[in-house]
């Protein structure tokens, strides 16, 4: 199993294919995943001709289930390992979801001199709770209902999430994949409980509006308007505000989950946008 050992003690999991001397991309997967979500977009820009790269975070996938560390502080402390690890330079950050939060405060923190592009797909960014400063944002509620669907029957609760709202497969006349409501399944039961458990905060309480407004480079934000799990009015437009070189594009009735539900349209675009 290919993996790197961070400072306090994390076995990361990751996956590195492609020539090494072609332009890294790195993709930084969504909660409560791992890196497999990411195979089509890992097997499409391979073809390309693009060195691709991504990792299970901390307490997912196959990487150690640790009891601490999960905030997007360790998540983004990680990535920058692996980055560094790999000496990966001139390189691309893909993050969906939560892996958008974590893109972001990686490019922000620690990306200095090795990233070129930024790219956000259906991304918590820039902030998912509701506060005074931030009025849009879905209440504390919510995440505290996450958190007891969890603890009380985590393989039902994502079962649920996968077969209705995360794809849209609740929305009339859609047409539901189990082999891909069983996909995100077998992913989220391979992770540990405590570090879902835990991630539900950080990806919904924490505030990336500094991250953003500090990032110059190029960067892309996706997101659909159906999106029944990061809400588009209170992310997708203000990331791309605060983003002070970006390009936002909005989907028409597409749900969370476009890098599987409609791959084709989301590579596509990515792929103009890296190569102009």
């Amino acid at each position: 199993m290919t993996s790197i050992t961070t400072r306090d003690g994390v076995q990361l999991f990751y996956k590195d294919w492609g020539p090494k001397s072609a332009q890294p991309i790195v993709f930084h997967h969504g909660w409560p995943l791992s890196s497999d979500d990411w195979d089509n977009q890992m097997l499409f820009f391979l073809s390309k001709g693009f060195r691709v790269i991504a990792h299970d975070r901390r307490g997912h996938g196959r990487s150690t289930q640790v009891s601490e560390g999960h905030d997007m502080d360790h998540y983004a402390a990680d990535v920058a390992a692996l980055v560094e690890h790999l000496d990966l330079r001139n390189t691309i950050h893909i993050g969906h979801s939560t892996g958008g939060g974590e893109a972001a405060r990686y490019v922000a923190r620690h990306g200095k001199g090795r990233v070129a592009k930024l790219v956000l797909i259906s991304a918590v960014p820039p902030l998912m709770l509701k506060t005074p400063a931030n009025p849009g944002g879905l209440p504390i509620g919510a995440f505290d209902g996450i958190r007891t669907e969890l603890a009380a029957n985590r393989s039902q609760f994502y079962l649920d999430c996968a077969s209705g709202p995360f794809f849209g497969y609740n929305r009339p006349n859609a047409k539901p994949s189990r082999a891909v409501i069983w996909n995100w399944w077998r992913q989220s039961m391979t992770g540990s409980a405590k570090a879902q458990y835990d991630g539900i905060k950080a990806f919904s309480e924490t505030d990336f509006t500094e991250d953003l407004k500090s990032i110059t480079l190029p960067a892309l934000v996706l997101h659909g308007d159906d999106d029944q799990i990061v809400p588009v009015g209170n992310s997708a437009p203000l990331s791309a505000k605060l983003l002070q070189n970006s390009k936002l594009k909005i989907y028409e009735k597409l749900p969370h989950g476009i890098c599987t539900t409609h791959a084709d349209i989301v590579n596509a675009d990515i792929l103009t946008f890296i190569k102009a």
